[in-house]
């Protein structure tokens, strides 16, 4: 059976990298005695895939796994066990079983992810830097420099940016994400305070990751859905006994 996991990542565990989240889920899952299914071959390891991993200093609500159990276990049942076994810092919130014809790996669905930046204590701008973020929504193009793994080059990220809105001095951002293309919250944030005349400096955002999304839509027209909106809860006894 194949099951999606949603999981929040908030506190001291935003420093942990995405190999070490992996080890801790690894650990849970043995401790949960939740019977996960294994590769073959000589050196057996849980079936278990993450999509888009979260970056360093990072916060989440909205983290997904996939996996696949060989028993039948209620969502709740999940849920409970994972975290019982579990620290501080992460917190199962969601379990979904993926019907076959949705079987694809969360990370090969990923399109769009939802993201809220602060700035940190003491490195907010002077003067008014949130008036301006409508206006630079509805620009046409925003070019910037986009670092790749070999160079820097020029593209266009307003196509990228699905939404942007300001509330109280925290920034909401819809942006692409996923394997075809691909936007970080802090580069759009560097891009609208250069385009206001302002310095951006390092280290100066909070960011959290509220969801991700997959994209449902049909060509060019496009249709974002939760990742777990994809499965459905798995029902206990009780669920059972009264339908």
């Amino acid at each position: 059976m194949k099951v999606r996991i949603r999981f929040s990542k908030y506190g001291s565990m935003k420093f942990i990298g995405h190999l070490d989240v992996m080890r801790y889920f690894q650990k849970a899952f043995r401790r949960a005695g939740i019977d996960i299914a294994f590769t073959e071959g000589l050196s057996p390891h849980m079936i278990m895939s993450f999509a888009a991993p979260l970056g360093l200093g990072l916060t989440s609500d909205g983290e997904y796994m996939d996996v696949e159990l060989r028993t039948v276990r209620s969502s709740k049942e999940i849920m409970d066990a994972l975290n019982q076994a579990g620290c501080e810092g992460i917190l199962v919130t969601g379990v979904y079983q993926i019907p076959e014809d949705k079987a694809n790996k969360a990370m090969t669905l990923v399109a769009a992810a939802d993201y809220s930046l602060r700035f940190r204590k003491g490195y907010a701008p002077k003067g008014d830097w949130q008036s301006g973020i409508s206006h630079f929504y509805a620009s046409k193009s925003i070019r910037v420099l986009k670092k790749t793994k070999k160079s820097e080059k020029e593209v266009d990220i307003r196509p990228m940016i699905y939404e942007m809105s300001v509330h109280s001095g925290t920034v909401f951002f819809k942006l692409a994400a996923g394997s075809a293309a691909n936007l970080k919250p802090e580069l759009v944030m560097d891009a609208y305070l250069k385009s206001i005349g302002m310095e951006p400096q390092p280290f100066a955002y909070e960011i959290h990751r509220r969801e991700l999304y997959a994209d449902l839509g049909q060509g060019q027209k496009r249709k974002l859905a939760p990742l777990g909106e994809l499965g459905q809860e798995i029902p206990g006894e009780a669920a059972d006994g009264e339908q």
